[in-house]
């Protein structure tokens, strides 16, 4: 195969070959669920998920799997501010967190850990870690066990970093470790926590370190060595720099490529649940509907950062019409199975762009050119050359999980817009103005059309009848 990526841990773009001929594996790096998801989150399902199906294409087997981060300090904090178990909270928001993912069309993982059920193996990878002399229990009996970054010479290759140059970790410097540095595989049991937020185990009660879960579960799933390690940029450190060591150090491969995805800022921000600047799905739904938000996440460049604006979304959700109005055009115009998605082809540049380090802002443009040169086919009625048109683009849109044409976006719109209801709808309206138009009561069919406008709908009329699309309202 030809995909190349690009590798955090060497800086540069390298030729993807997969360590077992024919398949590929993938860890995403989850999310940690004390609070509902908003779209900077959903960026990287999305990303990885166009990733996920490019594989896929290539005729890769993908195992792919995706944690959930259902234990950590923030999660634990808010279970007593609320007065709730921390399991609740939890999965309340792993909930709405696959509900946004379905709404946009994310395919499920293979498999989706929970750290809380992967306790043994967590423990396991701890005690190889002292066997090995890379961790040790602190001083103070408090049941922390803290891994050694001096005694890990390739400590900060991932990040860049040098060791003396990094700060401490955040679990403090007044802990009984050696280093201020050092961070916490195992936590021990503390009054100031929800007293059902721990396990005993050989060091005493306690809870897994964050940094240690996504290691034992990637393992446990994927082997000892797997194909890509994925996440946000703000994970490289210290978070994936800490799940390296600790992994290589037990005697691991762990992952052959890094793959890190951009951030998603509002207002120059990062969006953070911490600083309450966030914008959910719900939002957005408001605004466009749900392909139009994929869209709007998946064509710009994985590593590239996005400042989300309303008009940038809705500059999306358009340049995303005007491929779904050529596609449903050809369909109109020829019948679904002469533009059907298996008789498409995808363009040279298509290719091209997705294999270099999954261009898919450049994958996207050649979507465009296509549908161009298919609306150009149909203008000139070279029928042939339309449908091949707009089969190559529902092909190449595919890939992308945006075929205008699928169940996913035709059936319910997402599960959120019921656009066979607003089918039947419009078409009953189109039919009283054909009426009007056919007894050239033109001020009546005007009228219609006004309406129909007034509520986003707009109204073409062609050789073959009228044809319409939904055009959101400028907010």
């Amino acid at each position: 195969m030809n995909l190349r990526l690009h590798d955090t841990s060497t800086r540069s773009v390298r030729d993807f070959t997969p360590r077992v001929s024919g398949a590929a594996s993938l860890y995403l790096c989850g999310l940690t669920v004390q609070a509902p998801p908003h779209i900077g989150h959903l960026r990287g399902g999305v990303n990885y998920d166009v990733l996920r199906r490019w594989l896929t294409h290539h005729g890769l087997d993908v195992n792919f799997v995706r944690n959930v981060t259902d234990i950590d300090d923030k999660l634990l904090a808010k279970a007593l501010e609320q007065d709730r178990p921390f399991w609740s909270i939890a999965y309340a928001n792993e909930r709405l967190l696959a509900a946004d993912y379905a709404s946009l069309g994310v395919l499920e993982p293979t498999y989706e850990p929970r750290a809380t059920g992967h306790i043994p193996e967590m423990l396991t990878l701890i005690a190889e870690l002292i066997e090995k002399g890379h961790a040790y229990l602190a001083s103070d009996d408090s049941g922390d066990v803290y891994f050694d970054v001096r005694g890990f010479p390739e400590y900060g290759a991932l990040s860049g970093q040098r060791i003396d140059h990094m700060q401490a970790a955040p679990d403090g410097p007044d802990r009984a470790k050696r280093d201020p540095r050092d961070f916490a595989l195992w936590k021990g049991e503390k009054p100031t926590e929800p007293q059902n937020a721990f396990w005993d185990t050989p060091y005493g009660r306690g809870r897994p370190g964050w940094h240690l879960e996504c290691s034992a579960m990637a393992r446990r799933y994927l082997g000892d060595t797997f194909d890509i390690h994925g996440g946000g940029m703000d994970l490289v450190f210290p978070h994936h720099e800490n799940e390296v060591a600790q992994s290589r150090a037990a005697g691991l491969g762990f992952a052959r490529y890094w793959v890190h995805i951009g951030m998603l800022n509002l207002g120059g921000e990062k969006m953070s649940k911490s600083l309450g600047n966030v914008i959910d799905l719900t939002a957005l739904r408001k605004l466009v509907r749900p392909a139009e938000v994929r869209y709007y996440l998946a064509v710009p460049h994985y590593r590239s950062v996005i400042d989300y604006s309303e008009a940038a979304l809705k500059e999306s959700a358009s340049a995303y019409r005007r491929i779904e109005g050529f596609v449903r055009r050809a369909a109109e115009r020829l019948g679904a199975d002469e533009v059907h998605v298996d008789r498409g082809v995808l363009c040279a540049d298509f290719t091209a762009a997705m294999d270099e380090d999954l261009n898919t802002s450049a994958a996207m443009a050649a979507i465009h050119e296509v549908t161009r040169e298919g609306n150009s086919a149909a203008d000139a009625g070279n029928d042939k050359a339309f449908g091949s048109a707009a089969a190559s683009v529902r092909r190449m849109m595919d890939v992308f999980g945006l075929d205008p044409l699928s169940p996913q976006w035709t059936e319910t719109d997402g599960g959120g817009d019921l656009r066979g209801t607003l089918d039947a709808l419009v078409a009953m309206t189109l039919e009283q103005r054909q009426a009007a138009r056919a007894r050239r009561d033109y001020a009546t069919s005007d009228v219609l059309r006004d309406q129909l406008t007034a509520a986003g709908v707009q109204v073409e009329d062609t050789p073959h009848g009228p044809r319409w699309t939904y055009e959101t309202q400028k907010g």
